[in-house]
């Protein structure tokens, strides 16, 4: 059912690392082939059923995390605060929307990166080196020298066991009273306390409040209020890795990618006929597919036919990234053939992507004003078509970084060397991830 990595290759697979020693990367995939799953089969299940109500307009999904992880990047502080934002970030989603709110990191598996090109030049005292781009730190290392970016196969082995403890640390945060509504709400609350536009976002908060006394004085309990469910997602793009994680379910007999609940593919790897969508197309997980500015509504309606067959809702996602200036142009004819041709998909944007630009300063970086007005350019098609504007995806982190300029703290160009940390694009920071939050759910109230 799933060909073998030899027939992958040959049919075309882009973006794939050039392993110096073919004999090291069997090796590596023998050891992830003998490590248990990551996620189970029934879970992924559970996913595609919430991504199905997305599909249906009856939930929204939220999915955010780093560009890029790194292994040192592994600890429990930087765990907890991403997971932090994503849950305040949900709380006001839910509410503002009244719908259930699906939570997806993009985590436990975000080692991977498609680069636009195979090398990176620098100019040294010595003259111009050129070395392999770094792709991530499933592939290689960022320090710019020889040794680091040579393309190492077992960092594919540090990966899986860096996602396994990212997704213990998560499942006990999770279960173990981090997730508690009230406790996130009160995070919140100390937001719009100390918020720059603390009139913005004030009533809502207050509204929130006002429910929850209202829930306690009640007596209502549920234990909803106290954990939550929470999926892990990643680009599938290191083939050698998805294709040793992928297994058969001893329910169903059915093939499962176990190194996440959630796959997608790029835009840089979604050919009709590549290595990455016959991958895809084989497995159960619910996926996603990036749809940039240069898709066509036919294109869109190819994916769904390969990756999709039976039209099964909660199967298949559309993540858009069109950019700020292109996306109610470019955006309106695919998702109305789309749903004109009765083909089940979940419409998400992503705001990221299509609005990355290099400062001044040299600094890669992005608008939060470019960000919000993708995300309203997605709502305003939708509205017009009368389609669901099923969800974000967004690059983000819990730390207070000084990435992308604007927002409520008004971070210039000139902020931007204060606190960058990103190994490759720029992610929002904590305030202005809580700040896109309350701008959305505003959206979702009048959608």
């Amino acid at each position: 059912m799933i060909p073998d990595l030899a027939a992958l290759h040959a049919q075309g697979a882009a973006q794939q690392p050039t392993y110096p020693d073919p004999t090291a990367v069997d090796a590596a995939v023998a050891r992830l082939r003998s490590f248990p799953p990551l996620v189970f089969a029934g879970e992924c299940d559970d996913l595609k059923g919430k991504l199905a109500a997305v599909s249906r307009g009856e939930a929204f999904l939220l999915q955010g995390g780093d560009c890029a992880e790194t292994l040192a990047g592994v600890t429990a502080e930087n765990v907890r605060n991403k997971l932090r934002v994503l849950l305040q970030m949900a709380v006001v989603l839910t509410y503002s929307g009244s719908v259930p709110v699906v939570k997806l990191g993009r985590l436990a598996g975000q080692y991977a990166k498609p680069r636009s090109s195979d090398f990176e030049t620098r100019e040294t005292p010595e003259g111009p080196v050129t070395l392999p781009a770094y792709r991530g730190d499933a592939v290689n290392g960022f320090d710019f020298t020889a040794e680091a970016r040579m393309p190492d196969p077992h960092r594919l082995v540090d990966v899986y066991n860096a996602s396994a403890a990212t997704l213990n640390l998560i499942r006990a945060f999770v279960n173990g009273g981090y997730a508690d509504l009230r406790q996130v709400h009160t995070w919140n609350t100390d937001f719009v306390r100390e918020s720059h536009h603390a009139q913005r976002y004030e009533q809502m908060a207050n509204e929130i409040e006002r429910a929850l006394t209202f829930m306690k004085a009640i007596g209502a309990n549920p234990d909803e209020f106290h954990r939550v469910d929470f999926y892990s997602s990643h680009e599938a793009l290191v083939l050698e890795y998805e294709h040793a994680l992928t297994r058969i379910d001893s329910r169903t007999d059915l093939p499962y990618d176990v190194s996440s609940h959630f796959v997608w593919i790029g835009e840089r790897t979604r050919q009709i006929d590549g290595a990455h969508v016959e991958l895809l197309s084989r497995i159960q997980n619910p996926i996603g597919v990036k749809l940039g500015p240069t898709t066509t509504a036919d294109d869109a309606l190819a994916l769904a036919a390969k990756l999709n067959p039976a039209n099964e809702p909660g199967r298949l996602t559309f993540i858009t990234r069109f950019g700020a200036d292109k996306i109610r142009e470019g955006l309106a004819p695919v998702v109305e053939k789309v749903t004109a041709a009765g083909t089940n998909v979940a419409w998400v944007c992503d705001p990221m992507h299509g609005n990355t630009f290099t400062a001044s300063s040299g600094y890669k970086t992005r608008r939060f004003d470019d960000v919000i007005e993708e995300v309203q350019g997605f709502f305003d098609v939708h509205r017009a078509l009368g389609t669901w504007p099923g969800g974000v995806h967004v690059e983000l982190t819990g730390d207070d970084v000084t990435e992308c300029v604007g927002g409520g703290e008004e971070l210039a160009e000139i902020d931007l060397g204060n606190r960058y940390e990103s190994v490759c694009d720029p992610r929002l920071n904590r305030v202005q991830s809580l700040e896109l939050s309350f701008l959305v759910a505003k959206m979702l109230r009048q959608a």
